[in-house]
């Protein structure tokens, strides 16, 4: 049995808001208290002395991507360029220094750059000189790709085009194409780069979504094999019609659940999110329905009675409704104690971003979890953002109701969709808590419980404990410099906890928005360090 006591800090924990320490036995955390009474907490075989950094139970990022978060880091990241122009200049001075292998790229967003449109295939051919690149929109539900990797590409699927990006199914038909260029070298690079990233931010684990076919599944076998410095819980987007079928899946394939990017639909950004009145800037185009109402009744029946939790990526509001009717649908099929057995499963919704009242209510009766990323409104909300582009204000402003979700009693899990909004969990906090419309937004401790809590609730696990600092809980830890916590200011119309200091609710670091956030110093996954700027030397 090993005892390691941290402190001399600050610790965020309900046990006691005051503590300024805690131990850890074997993993687990064994005490928490004041610097009064740490001789109470046994004798250490270690002691840490934090020096004022606060600590806090570390974040869960409940979707990502990583072998394309990864190949960001690896690659080439075209999230910086500020116009087509500079977009190329990137992309060519990459192939130089990179000859040899896919050129993979990722991050480009047109409705910023002054030319408003993205690169042509001739525009990228000409960057790369014949070879074979893929370079996915910020969203990755749409892809520009040179003309040596489009001859990889047998057929011609919905969504193809000979000249500008390709969206659809050819986009997942591209996707796989470029990924089976790859080497074993640069995915285990690319899962590396991305987890220890992760792991530098405080997040202790992860939720892989991946596809499904040759492509995806070894990536999966791949990530869920490596030795990384965080666990990783895979989803695999894969429809299934019985339970048979459900088991066998997990059973072949080594994921942990069957939802992920499982896609009712597509994204807003490259007009593919599927809606139920046409997009604002594309009159008659209502967007892409992947799976029917009937596929994700039967997905959800033959995973509940497998006891399999299932998932869907819904994001317009023509899918999210699909899915919502579906919860309800599959509760009547599903006979007596329907709804406990559908909520004992913790389906999720991915995204969710349009919402509507039954859907909520639906959602909320199944024990349904929405997986949402709050980076989407700070990055494309508000009066000027994409989502007005694309769909005018009306539609726009109720996109992502934090706030409506949470008061319904709809269970919220946060993360970044890695590497379309990049991992930062303490700015998504922010951004869940600053919504770009006013009163959609989350109280600040209700922000933070969606980033860490939620996740483990995301995951099924439903101990009290879990995510928590308290006595019992793994010590699945972050430690990071910060300045003076914070009360909030009671509001209303998002506080769903007392800001009374009498309550002794634990406080947080200042999320205003200008102020500066948490930098991550460790980070301990079962008591394990995992990342440390020197704390633990």
């Amino acid at each position: 049995m090993t005892l390691t006591v941290l402190r001399n800090g600050r610790v965020h924990t309900a046990a006691d808001p005051e503590a300024t320490a805690l131990a850890i036995t074997d993993g687990t955390i064994s005490w928490v208290g004041g610097e009064h009474a740490v001789d109470t907490a046994g004798r250490p075989d270690r002691v840490v002395d934090l020096a004022g950094a606060l600590v806090v139970p570390g974040f869960v990022d409940a979707h990502v991507h990583t072998l394309d978060a990864g190949l960001a880091l690896t690659g080439l990241d075209l999230t910086g360029a500020r116009s087509l122009a500079h977009c190329l200049q990137l992309v060519r001075e990459h192939a130089a220094g990179h000859p040899d292998g896919v050129l993979w790229g990722h991050g480009w967003e047109d409705t910023r750059w002054p030319e408003r449109r993205p690169p042509t295939r001739a525009e990228l051919d000409e960057a790369v000189g014949g070879r074979p690149a893929y370079l996915s929109r910020i969203d990755v539900h749409s892809a520009q790709l040179s003309t040596a990797l489009a001859v990889a590409v047998t057929d011609r699927p919905a969504g193809w085009s000979d000249t500008g990006p390709v969206t659809r199914l050819a986009h997942a038909a591209v996707r796989a194409a470029a990924r089976d260029l790859l080497t074993a070298a640069q995915r285990r690079a690319a899962h590396l780069a991305f987890l220890g990233t992760c792991a530098g931010h405080g997040v202790v684990e992860v939720h892989e979504c991946a596809a499904d076919g040759p492509s995806g599944l070894a990536d999966l076998r791949a990530l869920l094999d490596l030795d990384g410095p965080i666990p990783v819980r895979g989803y695999l987007a894969r429809a299934v019609g019985s339970a048979e079928e459900a088991r066998a899946a997990l059973a072949e394939t080594g994921a942990h659940a069957l939802g992920g990017d499982l896609v009712v639909d597509g994204a807003i950004g490259s007009r593919t999110a599927s809606l139920t009145r046409p997009y604002t800037d594309a009159p008659g185009n209502h967007g892409a329905r992947y799976l029917s109402d009937e596929q994700i009744v039967e997905h959800l029946v033959a995973c509940t009675a497998a006891g399999v939790q299932a998932g869907f990526h819904a994001i317009g509001d023509d899918a999210v409704s699909a899915v919502g009717r579906a919860m309800l649908a599959a509760a009547e099929r599903l006979g007596e104690h329907a709804t406990v057995r559908l909520a004992a499963c913790a389906h999720r919704v991915e995204h969710a971003e349009m919402a509507d009242a039954d859907a909520i209510a639906a959602f909320a009766r199944t024990g349904a979890v929405a997986s949402m990323q709050p980076m989407f409104d700070a990055a494309w909300g508000g009066p000027d953002g994409l989502y007005t582009h694309r769909l005018g204000a009306d539609r726009a402003a109720p996109m992502n109701d934090f706030a409506r979700l949470a008061a319904a009693g709809v269970a919220l899990a946060f993360g970044s969709d890695a590497p379309v909004t990049p991992v930062g969990p303490w700015a998504a906090v922010r951004a869940g808590v600053h919504h770009r419309t006013p009163g959609s937004g989350l109280s600040p401790r209700g922000a933070f419980t969606a980033h860490t809590r939620g996740g483990h609730r995301a995951a099924g696990r439903t101990d009290r404990e879990v995510g928590t600092i308290t006595p019992g809980a793994p010590a699945h830890l972050a430690v990071v410099q910060a300045g003076e916590l914070a009360r909030p200011a009671a509001d209303p119309s998002v506080a769903r906890w007392s800001t009374d200091p009498r309550s002794r609710v634990p406080l947080l670091p200042d999320l205003t928005p200008g102020a500066d956030l948490p930098v991550t110093l460790a980070t301990l996954v079962g008591g394990r360090v995992v990342f440390d700027t020197g704390v633990f030397e």
